[in-house]
């Protein structure tokens, strides 16, 4: 075990200095005569790595899955021959075939580096940290290093301030969506890679992505580490965490690889003539739409004069996004359903099974608040925008099949996508009042979305009607509403008011005089908190100190204020001791 220390130590700094190396390739302009050396060395580092892997599955067997780890050596190993095998039989230098297969070298150094420093994680573990304080710092590191790549002179056509730098990268991470600069034209290619790597990770939970890598390649995952990532996906179970974990993943880039096919199928060729452009744009839509991101390569997002009118696309992006604001946890007990409904069918009436039962409670309380919420909400939102805004931001749609894609799209869009079809400084305002409300109330639990969630609004509403009956309860489907539950939903709704009106006083004191108007601030406060994304205003000509304003009140909408509180303050033991119970005047 004296060896082990060393070994790993060598093999996490080899993996610190190709990242390095790695950045400084993508991240500076060329020279030439250092850029011939990047892929040989490139090469002594993969072996490197390859080497010290060996030697810790043989030699420290123990510390790591046998299984994973020889696959993923078996791998490495052919790639390697793969690279050689020119050099040594058709006598070609060995730097001319590493040049040539770039791309490759380069995606097995950040692979490699993602699996050295995801197993780190175990560090965290061993903190005596609240589970959501880790969650917070996970972002707050996240959206640091973000920063500085946005800061790469490669990424951005021209040079990015330190705070528009740090305020797109707390937009990416917190899937929020809020611009200083347009991502299409300020950011170069590896910029908006940069981007979407940032609102992919910050859409699934660095902590997700990480404890996946980290489980992959270790035996199993330890009790106290299982506790954090159930925290982390916050789910109910404790048994196969990693199998949900992976799950999550396995859903989510399913769906959205899925998205971006459809996407890619309704771009016109006139549009984005080059197939390159296209795929991209396709992946970074469905990404960004999946995630709740609201990022956008076109200037003025779906609103752009080429995809104004394109209705199949802003459905597919509608959907995606309405799937990521469901949560997890309502799609798997959704495809849990199904599948049992179709078990059921199969087994009565093709197997001829009669005593055959199914489940009774296949979809759970919380699906079905969630759901019946959801449609509510986005029902209400499309009539309501359907009929105020007909004459006003729907005029130019000519055909009433695009005002109903376009309504339907103007009442989703404000659960925390961010997208926009329409003009929304043009909006009526009632409409922006209705916006505000639906941006307030946001997605769904665990989900990518932000907001107070579905199921806090709906049950601050029933508590309404169950106090106005004169019940101590709230009774629902034949359940009752735990006392913890309501209490946290008051919690919610309380501090998300405070934050977003301590954010609308600060800017308000910080924005010089003829920028003070109440209704732009308010929407930018609300569309932060909430991490929507969409502006009736110009967030690039605010304040620095406003833009701060604004990065605190996405990382506290994104991270949550409870968990923060939760995070930052030491639970104390619960007393078993009961006080008499006394009842406070309230109105």
């Amino acid at each position: 075990m004296a060896f082990f220390f060393p070994v790993k130590a060598v093999s996490l700094a080899i993996g610190l200095v190709a990242i390095l190396l790695f950045l400084y390739d993508i991240g500076y302009e060329d020279n030439s005569a250092l850029n011939l050396h990047i892929p040989l060395a490139y090469f002594v580092l993969l072996t490197t790595f390859i080497t010290l892997d060996a030697i810790k599955l043989v030699i420290f067997s123990e510390s790591a899955s046998r299984r994973s780890r020889t696959a993923l050596l078996f791998v490495l190993i052919v790639i390697l021959l793969y690279l050689l095998l020119p050099a040594v039989f058709q006598s070609k230098p060995l730097e001319v075939t590493l040049a040539k297969h770039l791309p490759l070298l380069r995606l097995c150094i950040v692979f490699l580096f993602i699996i050295e420093y995801s197993i780190v994680i175990e560090r965290f573990y061993a903190l005596k940290l609240q589970p959501a304080f880790i969650f917070a710092i996970s972002f707050a590191l996240l959206i640091g290093i973000g920063t500085l790549l946005l800061r790469l002179p490669l990424a951005a056509h021209r040079e990015v301030s330190l705070i528009d730098a740090f305020f797109t990268a707390t937009s990416a991470v917190c899937v929020t969506g809020l611009v200083v600069l347009d991502t299409g034209s300020d950011f170069t290619r590896i910029g908006q890679i940069i981007i979407m790597l940032l609102f992919q990770a910050g859409g699934l939970g660095m902590l997700t992505l990480t404890s996946f890598f980290a489980y992959f390649f270790k035996e199993n995952l330890s009790y106290r580490e299982s506790l954090f990532v159930r925290d982390f996906i916050s789910s109910n179970q404790l048994s196969n965490i990693f199998r949900l974990t992976a799950g999550i993943v396995g859903f989510t880039l399913g769906i959205e690889l899925l998205g971006a096919v459809f996407i890619y199928l309704y771009i016109p060729e006139d549009v984005i003539p080059v197939v390159s452009e296209r795929i991209f744009f396709s992946v970074f839509h469905a990404i960004s739409a999946f995630c709740n991101a609201g990022f956008s390569t076109l200037e003025n997002s779906l609103y752009d004069i080429s995809f104004r009118f394109n209705y199949p696309v802003h459905l597919i992006i509608a959907f995606l996004f309405i799937f990521g604001g469901l949560g997890y946890n309502i799609m798997f007990n959704m495809l849990e359903y199904v599948h049992e409904k179709i078990l059921s069918l199969v087994k009565k009436n093709i197997l001829l099974r009669r005593n055959f039962r199914s489940r009774v409670r296949v979809v759970t309380l919380n699906s079905k608040i969630v759901i019946y919420t959801t449609i509510i909400l986005i029902s209400f939102g499309t009539l309501f925008f359907f009929f105020i805004e007909y004459e006003n931001t729907l005029a130019e749609h000519t055909s009433l099949f695009g005002k109903l894609t376009t309504a339907f799209f103007g009442a989703v869009t404000p659960r925390t996508a961010g997208f926009n079809s329409v003009d929304t400084s043009a909006l009526h305002i009632s409409t922006i009042m209705i916006v505000l409300l639906l941006m307030w109330i946001g997605a769904s639990p665990a989900s990518t979305g932000g907001g107070i969630k579905t199921s806090t609004f709906a049950i601050a509403t029933l508590n309404i009607f169950s106090i106005a009956r004169g019940k101590n309860r709230i009774t629902l489907a034949r359940r009752v509403i735990s006392d913890y539950s309501v209490r946290k939903t008051s919690a919610i709704v309380s501090m998300s008011l405070i934050f977003v009106g301590l954010g609308v006083f600060l800017i308000s004191a910080i924005e010089p005089e003829g920028r003070r108007d109440l209704l732009p601030i308010a929407f930018e406060c609300f569309s932060a908190y909430s991490t929507v994304g969409l502006s009736i205003g110009n967030t690039g000509q605010l304040t620095d100190a406003s833009k701060i304003v604004l990065v605190m009140l996405m990382f506290i909408g994104r991270v949550g204020a409870i968990n923060l509180l939760i995070g930052m303050l030491r639970r104390l033991d619960t007393s078993h001791m009961h006080y008499p119970e006394e009842d406070i005047l309230i109105n």
